[in-house]
């Protein structure tokens, strides 16, 4: 009677296991990636600024005082507080043609400005994920849902969120909204091509022959390809709805003029600039800088998190 050879089967690597290194392998990447490293700091750096506006702001912003009237950056004037004694107040950027100091409503602008970026980018990733995932997947309802995409992406951006914001109360919900619907369009064209090329991968059409639910199957097998396309897509979000919101503001169709936003206080000086042009130049160049910065961190993103331009970095 012949032994039976001794025969030794390798265990196969778990399957999570290289999902996993590829990940920390691109965010390791994207730690070191200049653009991320430079355009993290800077956010992070604007955020501070915003929520330390009410111990770094010298006056009220919302606060005018008749007797500092377009006063230059370093200008000076004493004003009476409640108690009627005399106040000096020095306006660190200058004021605005209401006395209003340009230094502290900057600051208080980059709470709202930043946050508005940040909330139209987070809800229309969230909305048009949802939407794109559905679209690519159910192939009777995708020309249904592309069609309608379509129509909303004909109309430019900026003209639809004019269109919507004018049709609510002037406010920064309002905003929000007229900022984030001409948005999700994009989103669920760039979800549906994912869902699209993944949903005829091997290990997808096995799911489905194994009889696996569709919510499960988008959850484990088609969601986790769209996280890294949805981050860098996310970035590009924020940065526009920053300048989106800054447009409307200065046009005075969106949040109310009295609110400091970045917005405001350019629209605020626009009718003396020529005189007084620090109400404008401080403004926008917060404006600009933030909106450069995400747009570095995005591209920084992209270059790290796409499997075809990481093999050039």
């Amino acid at each position: 009677m012949s032994a039976e050879p001794n025969v030794t089967v390798a265990a196969a690597p778990p399957v999570a296991a290289l999902p996993t290194r590829r990940q920390q392998s691109s965010m390791a990447r994207a730690f070191r990636n200049p653009g991320v490293i430079l355009g993290g700091v800077v956010i992070l750096i604007m955020i501070a600024l915003g929520a330390a506006a009410p111990f770094l702001g010298t006056i009220n912003p919302i606060e005018p005082h008749t007797s500092g009237r377009n006063r230059p950056p370093g200008g000076e004037v004493t004003v009476r507080d409640d108690d009627g004694k005399p106040m000096k107040i020095v306006y660190r950027l200058g004021s605005d043609n209401l006395g209003r100091d340009v230094y502290s409503r900057v600051l208080y602008g980059a709470r709202i400005s930043i946050f508005v970026g940040i909330t139209v980018a987070v809800v229309s990733v969230f909305a048009g994920l949802i939407i794109g995932l559905f679209s690519g997947y159910i192939r009777w309802l995708d020309p249904i849902v592309m069609r309608l995409m379509d129509g909303l992406m004909a109309i430019p951006a900026i003209l639809l969120a004019i269109a919507l914001v004018s049709l609510f109360r002037a406010g920064i919900g309002a905003v929000i909204l007229a900022i984030t619907i001409p948005e999700i369009p994009r989103v669920v064209r760039l979800v549906r091509s994912v869902v699209l090329s993944v949903r005829e991968e091997p290990y997808v059409e096995a799911a489905i022959t194994t009889g696996t639910p569709m919510l499960k199957l988008l959850w484990r097998h088609i969601l986790p390809n769209t996280v890294a396309p949805m981050i860098v897509q996310g970035t590009f979000i924020c940065a526009s709805a920053i300048l989106v919101e800054a447009i409307l503001s200065f046009l005075g169709i969106g949040i109310p003029p009295e609110t400091p936003t970045w917005g405001n206080v350019m629209a605020a000086g626009k009718d003396v600039f020529y005189l007084f042009p620090h109400n404008i130049f401080y403004p926008a160049i917060m404006l600009a800088v933030t909106v450069l910065a995400v747009n570095m961190l995005g591209d920084g993103l992209r270059d790290t998190l796409d499997p075809k331009l990481a093999k050039r970095v």
